[in-house]
């Protein structure tokens, strides 16, 4: 017998449950605490880290040439990651009061603590500050746009889709002309405030 898709998604959420505990106990195992947005490692851990830090210099020097060619072209996306934070911030400032829909918060998604990993040298931080902010503003901007999505127009696909946003299972049928009406006023109000 087909579970229904509701089923379904209470799976998910379980096992998304299940990981997050597992992520949760997995880093226990490296010993660092979080105190006021700042990680902070004890003593011997921060040297043991150090202690396998890789000289910029000799990264730089055994670099792969095509890699530093490339990386101009990696670090000009940063513009249009920046105004794409920019302008779903603004979008959210401004329509998500008028829609009553909640806001997004953006810490939840973007996040710079990878600085305090005393085995990466300044090129590494650098990187991993760059990536954080691309994929932490991808995935703000998709919760932005999936809410927008939510409020207007929340139908799936004829198609399958891959790497669909988190509320895309709740959407309405592709075709479900009679439940179109009551389905979109439902999933409306699950994402407005009380505002």
């Amino acid at each position: 017998m087909t579970k229904s898709i509701p089923d379904l998604v209470s799976e998910i959420e379980a096992l998304q449950v299940q990981l997050d505990e597992a992520l949760t106990s997995r880093r226990e195992e490296f010993d660092f605490e979080v105190a006021d947005q700042r990680v902070v490692f004890d003593e011997e851990t921060s040297e043991r880290h150090a202690s396998h830090k890789r000289g910029m210099m000799v990264q730089f020097m055994n670099a792969n040439p095509f890699i530093l060619l490339t990386s101009p072209f990696i670090y000009s996306v940063l513009l249009p990651f920046a105004l794409l934070d920019l302008f779903v911030s603004v979008y959210q400032l401004i329509c998500f009061p008028i829609y009553k829909v909640a806001k997004v918060s953006r810490r939840s998604y973007v996040a710079f603590d990878r600085r305090y990993l005393g085995y990466l040298n300044g090129f590494e931080k650098l990187n991993c500050m760059y990536c954080s902010y691309a994929t932490g503003v991808v995935s703000y901007a998709t919760e932005i746009i999936s809410r927008t999505e939510q409020y207007w127009c929340p139908i799936k696909h004829a198609r399958h889709l891959l790497g669909v946003h988190s509320r895309y299972a709740d959407f309405l049928e592709y075709g479900d002309a009679e439940g179109y009406q009551d389905g979109r006023r439902r999933l409306r109000q699950d994402i407005q405030t009380s505002e």
